[in-house]
C-alpha cells in the first residue's frame, strides 16, 4: 500500500474520538466495510450502529475499511483501525446503502486477492456476507458475491449469528454456511431452502440506542452528534424503499435521546436527530426544548410539510440552520394522492409561510418526475409550484435561495410500485429540459439526477443474478464501463428498468418476504404510464 494512503489513515484515526481499539489474541477479527468512501460511510449512522454493537461482544474485534474513489486493486483495501488487509479478517461484513455501491464489491475483493465470486472460496478465505437497505430488499444482483447475506435490522441478527463466528476455525465451511442458512432472515444462496426469507427488525428500539459511535469531522455531519429519534415511515409513499423496508414505525423513549444527547454535547454542540420521518415523532415539541434548554444547536435530517411544527422551526433556526429541506415530491395535489405523500399545496404554502418569516437562507425542494399516470400538465406544476414558493419568499423579502433538485422515479424492488416500469428516458429528458426553461436562471437554482445513472439504479435496483457478470466486467463506476459489460454480458437493461411485471409473475427478488402489507398500496387503476 502506497506510504501516502497509511499516512492519511492514520491522520484519520488521529483525528476521531471514540474509536474503539482492541487487540486481536483469542477474538474473532470482523471487516465492516463500506463500499465507497470514508467520507461517505462515516456519515451513514448504520455503520456506527454495528460498529458499536459488534465490539460490544468480548469475542470480537471489529474493525472498519471503506473504498476510497481512485482506489486500486493493486493496493489492498486495509482496515482503519490496525491497517490489515482484508484477508487477514475471518469476517468481511459489507453495509451496502446504494446500488451504485455495487461495483466497488468486485474491486475490494481483489485488491485483497480474494475470490469475487463466493462459489470460488475455499477454507483459507474470509466469509463474506452482506447487509443494508438495498440488499434488504433484491439482493440477487450481488449474491454470487456473497456467503450470507442479512435480510433485517443488525439489532436482532448480530446475536444470532456470533455464536456462528465462534464455530470459525472448528468446521468446514459449508458447515457454517448451514448454520448461518438456519438462522431466520440470513440468506444463503448455495443452501437456499426455497423458502420465503422474512425481514428481522428490532421491536424496542431504546433496548438498543443508536448514535454516532466515532465523532469525526471528515464526514458530511463532521459537526454534529447524530442521533436516531426513530425507525420507519407512517406515510408508506408508494414509492419509497426506506418507508416500505423499514416498517412498521418505531419510536425512541423522549428520555433514552435525551441520554444520548447529554453524552454528545461532550463532543459537538450540535445535536443531529435522525430518521425517516422526525417529524411525526410523537414528543418531538418536547424534545426540541429539552435539547435547547440543554445548550444545544439542533439539526433535523428533514422536515415533513404535514405536520408542521412553527416552533421546531424557530429552534432550529436559533441554532444556526442555514438550510430547510422539505420534499413535495410533486407539482400537482393529483400527483401527491397517487404517490400517497399525504400533504396539499395549502400544506405546501402554510409551511413555506412559516420559513419565509424566519429568513432561512436556503430551502431546498426535492421532486420527482416520471411517476405512474403522471402528464405533462403535472410536470408544468411543479414549475408553478416553485414559481409560487419563490414569490411568498419575495414578499416576505426573506432573501432565501430556493434550491430544486429533480430526480427521476426509480421502481425499488420491496415497494408497492416494485413492479411498474421507469419512464423512457426520452420522455423524463423532455420533461427535465421543460423545467430548465420554465423556472427563473435567477432565485433558483435547479440540479437533477443523470436519467442515464438512474437508469443503471433502475435496473440493478430489480435485477437478478445476471448482473453479476455485468458488474465484475465493468470494473469501474462509469457509463461507458457499464454499456460495454451489459453488451459483453449480453444483458438488456430494459427489460429490468423499463419492464413492467405481470401482477402473477416471479419477480428476481422472490426469496425476500417483506411482509403482508407488500403492494397493499397499489390503487388497481395505476398500471400504465400515462407518458
Amino acid at each position: 500500500m502506497l506510504y501516502r494512503e497509511i499516512e492519511n489513515m492514520r491522520r484519520r484515526l488521529a483525528g476521531e474520538q471514540g474509536t474503539i481499539i482492541k487487540g486481536w489474541g483469542g477474538k474473532i477479527p470482523v471487516a465492516l466495510v463500506y463500499p465507497s468512501s470514508y467520507y461517505i460511510g462515516m456519515s451513514s449512522l448504520g455503520v456506527h450502529a454495528i460498529y458499536k454493537l459488534l465490539n460490544g461482544y468480548d469475542n470480537i474485534v471489529c474493525e472498519r475499511a471503506f473504498w476510497e474513489k481512485g482506489s486500486s486493486v493493486t493496493a489492498p483495501v486495509v482496515s482503519i483501525e490496525s491497517i490489515r488487509p482484508l484477508s487477514d479478517f475471518a469476517v468481511i461484513a459489507m453495509s451496502i446503502t446504494y446500488e451504485l455501491d455495487y461495483f466497488n464489491i468486485p474491486l475490494i475483493l481483489k485488491s485483497c486477492g480474494i475470490p469475487v465470486y463466493a462459489a470460488d472460496r475455499n477454507e483459507s478465505y474470509p466469509l463474506v456476507i452482506a447487509g443494508g437497505p438495498v440488499v434488504m430488499a433484491n439482493p440477487a444482483p450481488i449474491a454470487p458475491f456473497f456467503d450470507a447475506v442479512c435480510i433485517g435490522e443488525a439489532e436482532p441478527l448480530i446475536p444470532a449469528i456470533v455464536p456462528v463466528f465462534s464455530e470459525i476455525g472448528n468446521i468446514s465451511r459449508d458447515e457454517l454456511l448451514k448454520k448461518l442458512a438456519d438462522i431466520p432472515s440470513i440468506y444463503v444462496p448455495k443452501f437456499y431452502s426455497g423458502t420465503p426469507i422474512v425481514r428481522q427488525y428490532a421491536e424496542n428500539l431504546d433496548a438498543f440506542p443508536v448514535s454516532t459511535a466515532v465523532v469525526t469531522r471528515d464526514t458530511d455531519f463532521g459537526d454534529m452528534y447524530m442521533i436516531e429519534v426513530e425507525r420507519g415511515c407512517n406515510w408508506r409513499c408508494r414509492f419509497c424503499l426506506v418507508g416500505n423496508t423499514f416498517s412498521p414505525m418505531r419510536y425512541r423513549s423522549l428520555d433514552t435521546i435525551l441520554e444520548q444527547a447529554g453524552r454528545g454535547l461532550k463532543f459537538c454542540k450540535r445535536i443531529g436527530l435522525v430518521g425517516p420521518d422526525v417529524s411525526d415523532y410523537p414528543h418531538l415539541e418536547e424534545l426540541i426544548t429539552r435539547l435547547w434548554e440543554m445548550g444545544a444547536e439542533i439539526s433535523i435530517s428533514s422536515l415533513r410539510v404535514k405536520p408542521f411544527f412553527p416552533v421546531v422551526l424557530q429552534k432550529l433556526v436559533e441554532s444556526g440552520a442555514k438550510t430547510i429541506t422539505i420534499a413535495p415530491e410533486a407539482g400537482s395535489d393529483r400527483m401527491r394522492r397517487i404517490i400517497a405523500k399525504g400533504i396539499t399545496q395549502d400544506d405546501i404554502f402554510g409551511a413555506i409561510t412559516a420559513i419565509a418569516k424566519e429568513k432561512v437562507k436556503e430551502l431546498k425542494l426535492y421532486f420527482m418526475i416520471g411517476l405512474p399516470e403522471e402528464t405533462d400538465e403535472d410536470v408544468a406544476a411543479i414549475a408553478s409550484l416553485v414559481l409560487d414558493c419563490k414569490h411568498i419568499l419575495d414578499v416576505k423579502s426573506s432573501g432565501t435561495r430556493l434550491n430544486i433538485t429533480v430526480s427521476p422515479f426509480i421502481p425499488k424492488a420491496g415497494t408497492p410500485w416494485e413492479r411498474l416500469p421507469m419512464a423512457d428516458l426520452n420522455v423524463i429528458k423532455a420533461r427535465l429540459s421543460f423545467l430548465k426553461s420554465k423556472l427563473p436562471e435567477k432565485g433558483v437554482s435547479l440540479h437533477s439526477e443523470s436519467p442515464t445513472w438512474s437508469e443503471v439504479q433502475a435496473a440493478l435496483a430489480r435485477g437478478d443474478s445476471s448482473f453479476a457478470p455485468v458488474i465484475v466486467a465493468a470494473g469501474e463506476v462509469s457509463l461507458p464501463s457499464w454499456q460495454r459489460a451489459l453488451r459483453e454480458c449480453q444483458v438488456d437493461v430494459g427489460a429490468f428498468a423499463h419492464r413492467k411485471w405481470a401482477d402473477d409473475e416471479k419477480l428476481p427478488w422472490n426469496m425476500i418476504d417483506l411482509g403482508p402489507e407488500r403492494g397493499t398500496c397499489l390503487p388497481k387503476k395505476i398500471l400504465k404510464l400515462n407518458i
